[in-house]
């Protein structure tokens, strides 16, 4: 009888742990509801498909992101793979030609030997786990119990939330996040714009609308009085602090924007040599760089608004939208409750949560949750010790984050130095700068990370290529 692990949810983190299970060994099936159940944010099919940035932030050597990426890497990652071959141009931070990477990503899903793509909605956990499978599938039946990894991020469907709701014994948690607008790059003024990343860093990579203090305080005022998309009833608020509208922002003072998404520091004007008042930035969508998308740009007004008051932005007076913003709901458990720090559940550890459903944000955080469960599953199968993180890793914090912090007020996060075990106390006093501390952290981290790949990835026939 065959290995085999099932994996509900075709997202990031779902690719990965796919990925990572087969590449062990394992017989996958990746169950994946689209198209026959669409979600209100992606628009088609493909695997791995990115809707709220192209960005999947800071690449530069000594940072917490930096960090998370390199340990992925190194532990022979799919997405970081793709990410890599659709690189588009954005300084520092790693940003994507989004269609090609789900489009690499689902043909390289499709073509591994041994993971099955099942295009069909998963209602209850205990189903996709117990279900006989169609012995046409892997020339084998599926063995009772067979460990599942919930990787359905957060656009989970109803009835798959019910049951979720039903095995945690909590409430449903929410928050709600938005996207960011996308516009045509032909339909942008360059007379007034101009290109420049910040402080220098990666070239000409953006695009920049700078504003004059009356050209802000119009935009402002016009923003604060649009009408956004009415939320439901009976639906608390709850925003994400990373990810809040800028409608939210601009309402908490006058200032907020130009001290946020539209800070103009390290960006002057190559025409005047100033910085300007405050200054919108566009980045790169795609490889033909035919599209750029606000940074920072979220937002749940309605499109009309949109068009309205986004066209206040000098050099966007002619603006052909590709993309509205939009807003949607994204659903996570109390994984402090739930989870282990092998991202099983304290209840049944053959059942796995992997993603931003974990409680992590971001898509590279959902990714590594997602390498961590597939690489997991199949030891659960087995019989086999679970792995852990390092302490010292990025990975490791995620994890301890989402299985230990206090449950009170669980709140998703970002990969940060915060989550990183500290450094001793002798070294905090050698290193008194944070940026020195912080390189230490790195290197340490993944000193320790190099030794637990040697023992936790077996030697494997296939290659991300």
């Amino acid at each position: 009888m065959e290995d085999i692990v099932n994996i509900v949810g075709g997202g990031l983190a779902g690719v990965e742990a796919a990925w990572q299970a087969a590449e062990a060994g394992a017989k996958v099936r990746l169950y994946e509801m689209r198209p026959v159940l669409q979600t209100p944010a992606h628009r088609t099919d493909k695997l791995a498909e990115i809707v709220c940035s192209n960005s999947l932030k800071s690449d530069e050597p000594g940072t917490a992101p930096y960090l998370l990426k390199e340990e992925l890497r190194r532990g022979r990652s799919l997405v970081m793979d793709a990410a890599a071959a659709t690189r588009v141009p954005a300084g520092a931070a790693l940003s994507v030609d989004r269609g090609k990477f789900a489009e690499l990503i689902t043909e390289r899903i499709e073509r591994h030997p041994n993971i099955k793509i099942v295009r069909e909605e998963v209602k209850s956990i205990a189903e996709c786990g117990m279900r006989n499978a169609d012995p046409s599938l892997f020339s084998v039946d599926q063995s009772i119990g067979s460990p599942t990894i919930i990787a359905t991020g957060p656009l989970t469907s109803d009835a798959l939330t019910s049951d979720i709701m039903r095995l945690t014994g909590d409430d449903q948690l929410y928050f709600y996040d938005a996207i960011a607008p996308i516009v045509a790059a032909d339909s942008i003024d360059m007379s007034v714009a101009f290109k420049a990343a910040r402080y220098g860093k990666g070239g000409d990579d953006y695009i920049n609308c700078p504003m004059s203090p009356e050209e802000y305080q119009t935009f402002y005022d016009a923003l604060i009085e649009a009408k956004s998309v009415p939320l439901k009833r009976f639906e608390e608020t709850r925003w994400f602090e990373s990810c809040l509208p800028i409608e939210e922002i601009a309402r908490r003072g006058v200032d907020t924007l130009r001290f946020g998404p539209m800070k103009p520091k390290g960006l002057p004007d190559p025409r005047t040599g100033a910085e300007p008042y405050a200054c919108v930035q566009l980045r790169q969508e795609n490889l033909m760089a035919d599209a750029y998308g606000f940074v920072g740009f979220q937002n749940h007004l309605r499109y009309g608004e949109q068009e309205r008051v986004l066209r206040l932005i000098p050099g966007l007076q002619n603006a052909d939208f590709l993309q509205f913003g939009q807003i949607h709901r994204n659903t996570f458990i109390n994984s402090p409750k739930i989870l282990n720090e092998t991202l099983a559940t304290r209840a049944d550890q053959r059942i796995f949560f992997a993603g931003q459903i974990t409680g992590v944000e971001g898509y590279v955080e959902s990714v590594a949750t997602g390498w961590l469960a597939g690489l997991n599953a199949i030891r659960a199968l087995r019989g086999q010790p679970m792995l852990k993180a390092p302490p010292t890793s990025a990975i490791g914090a995620l994890c301890r984050y989402v299985s230990n912090v206090e449950t009170k007020n669980f709140q998703p996060v970002n990969i940060t130095f915060g989550l990183l075990e500290p450094l001793p106390p002798e070294l905090r006093k050698k290193y008194r700068k944070k940026r020195e501390r912080h390189l230490i952290q790195v290197e340490r981290a993944l000193e320790d990370w190099d030794e637990f790949l040697a023992d936790a990835l077996p030697q494997r026939a296939n290659t991300c290529a």
